[in-house]
């Protein structure tokens, strides 16, 4: 007779089965989920001399005399470039620029649906970093905003903080700065629910990379000092020896304090009160290191598309509130909650840098969206589609530049 446990299992990869079988009838269907189109007509000689020459040579001339001027006469200051190598895509690995492209045009949808945004896939045929940050540099002048994007690390994190500073446009890192934005507003709503202060919390964050990064810069942000964070080879800690560790991990040691001891991730969950999992890792996580940790914990298995434990197996182990970055379950916490209203206000508000403050808003906005009415351990995040969230970043967005 078949157990409980292999029917559940046979279920999940039906429903998995199923989901891919959809996903690749629409994108073979659509042969593509964008499409650039114009916004006035060029059908006669008249509308043509404006649109394109004779007449556009006037608009050219006043962009000569003041490049700022790009972002009145073009969509400039509309326009978003996704830029990826294909590095590592989703929770896939290295799968090249090509297999990037349907993740990236994705992304270019929500982008459009929820912040009204242009954004264009620019996946490219070259890993180098240097090579990457220049071919980004060269094609600054036609956006206003990049989105860098399913890069492996830390080379993505060097590009991202040289493109900071060497360019005069924003740039957002989906993976760094989106994973951590919803991660602190589902955490301060976790708070809230189990009555902790984030001054007394105690939290793990499995996984070192770009978002481990961001999420634990975050958290040290807002007041959060007990951390630990691990990676595929144990506690990050600055006894641990520097060939281990790279540059941004030494500085993630500087600002974290395991105990002495602790060298594994079962050690250092327990007895603690939050997990973050951003690891990679499928069932990383077990329901014995649930239950080693604070009562009422918080459990964020986030990795997609498989979570580093079940919401299932951790409520059952006793978890009391749940968050993954998979549209599967309740309390979602993915980056899309993130990146289509951020970018729509930091365009908008002509932002030049992404802060740390910046970050810290947004998340107090979108975690203030749900009511303590409404607040729950199965309702700790507002829905992508909820009205207000765009107001609710524009204001959090300015307030940053005050």
């Amino acid at each position: 007779m078949e157990s409980l446990q292999n029917k559940r299992k046979t279920s999940r990869d039906k429903k998995k089965t199923s989901l891919g079988q959809k996903a690749l009838e629409l994108h073979k269907r659509l042969r593509g989920k964008i499409e650039v189109r114009s916004k006035v007509s060029a059908r006669t000689p008249q509308e043509i001399s404006i649109v394109y020459t004779p007449g556009v040579a006037e608009v050219c001339l006043e962009i000569a005399a003041d490049r700022q001027k790009a972002y009145e006469y073009t969509n400039k200051w509309n326009n978003v470039a996704i830029v990826t190598d294909g590095t590592r895509t989703l929770g896939l690995g290295s799968l090249g620029p090509e297999a990037a492209l349907p993740v990236m045009e994705g992304k270019a949808v929500l982008y459009k649906q929820f912040g009204n945004v242009d954004a264009f896939p620019i996946c490219l045929e070259t890993t180098d970093a240097d090579e990457i940050i220049n071919t980004v540099k060269n094609i600054a002048p036609v956006f206003g905003g990049i989105n860098i994007e399913d890069i492996e690390t830390p080379k993505v994190l060097e590009i991202v903080d040289r493109l900071t500073e060497e360019l005069d446009i924003p740039v957002f890192h989906d993976d760094q700065h989106g994973t951590a934005v919803v991660t602190l507003a589902a955490l301060l709503n976790a708070l809230r629910l189990t009555k902790r202060k984030p001054e007394d919390t105690s939290v793990v964050v499995a996984g070192a990379g770009s978002a481990g990064y961001g999420i634990t810069k975050i958290l040290y942000a807002i007041g959060i000092r007990d951390v630990v964070v691990t990676d595929s080879l144990g506690v990050i800690s600055r006894t641990r020896a520097l060939g281990s560790m790279n540059r941004y991990k030494q500085e993630l040691a500087l600002i974290t304090k395991p105990k002495e001891g602790i060298t594994t991730l079962a050690d250092a969950v327990r007895g603690k009160d939050v997990f973050i999992g951003v690891s990679g890792v499928k069932n990383l996580m077990t329901a014995e290191m649930v239950k080693s940790m604070n009562k009422d914990s918080i459990i964020f298995p986030l990795t997609n598309p498989d979570p580093e434990i079940h919401p299932k197996e951790a409520f059952e182990a006793g978890a009391r509130v749940i968050a993954t970055g998979s549209y599967k379950f309740e309390n979602r916490a993915n980056n899309a909650l993130v990146f289509p209203f951020a970018m729509r206000a930091i365009l908008d508000n002509r932002i030049r840098k992404i802060s740390q403050q910046l970050l810290v808003n947004v998340a107090y906005a979108l975690a203030d969206l749900v009511s303590k009415e409404k607040l729950s351990s199965f309702n700790i995040l507002p829905d992508v589609t909820n009205q207000r969230i765009q107001e609710a970043v524009n204001k959090a967005v300015r307030s940053a530049t005050g």
